[in-house]
């Protein structure tokens, strides 16, 4: 007969504050390193936070944020299943949750996650989230990959479940950014000063 599998025992919120400034997510219960962003990472990033941010600024959409903002993906403080650090993320004004105490991690879900894939980033793990922001309420994740080129757009709709983009191509964002226009060429641009 095999032993049960010993349970793990959730990290609380607390001892999550306690790592201070290491870059860790939760996932599935697990304690997971995040992996050091390079500079193709950054620029990729801001490419799409810019233009997001001034549109989501200018209508008063709600919240777009840029890498650092923990999300406990609507988990328990005593014991997080779930805590996610999206390399940029959209919360809209109707679904901002009230926040006491503003210097701790966001208790809900973003309305849109984005990850900006890096090299050696574990697909497993990125699967994983991929499903948990979807089925705690997320309405799009994008996961965006640098070295090829792609993003990879999922709707929790389903409408469709996942469509590609690469090429010169427009993003579908009616949902979320009503008249913003985002291609694929602003995303993966890359400035002649990074080229030198």
């Amino acid at each position: 007969m095999l032993d049960a599998p010993a349970k793990t025992k959730l990290l609380s919120l607390d001892e999550l504050l306690k790592l201070g400034n290491a870059r860790v997510e939760i996932i599935d219960g697990s304690v997971v390193k995040m992996n050091a962003a390079g500079f193709i990472h950054a620029i990729v990033g801001g490419n799409i936070h810019d233009p997001l941010k001034q549109f989501v600024v200018k209508h008063n959409l709600g919240g777009v944020f840029y890498d650092g903002l923990t999300y406990l993906m609507l988990s328990d403080a005593k014991g997080l299943k779930d805590s996610f650090v999206p390399d940029i993320s959209f919360i809209r004004l109707a679904n901002i949750l009230p926040m006491p105490d503003m210097s701790k991690p966001y208790p809900g879900i973003p309305d849109l996650a984005i990850e900006v894939i890096s090299p050696g980033e574990d697909a497993d793990d990125i699967q994983t989230k991929l499903r948990t922001y979807l089925a705690k309420g997320t309405e799009q994740v994008w996961l965006v990959y640098p070295t090829t080129k792609e993003l990879h757009q999922y709707r929790r709709d389903n409408n469709p479940e996942i469509r590609i983009y690469h090429g010169s191509q427009t993003l579908d964002l009616a949902d979320l950014f009503p008249g913003l226009e985002l291609t694929t060429d602003q995303i993966f641009t890359i400035p002649e000063w990074a080229l030198r």
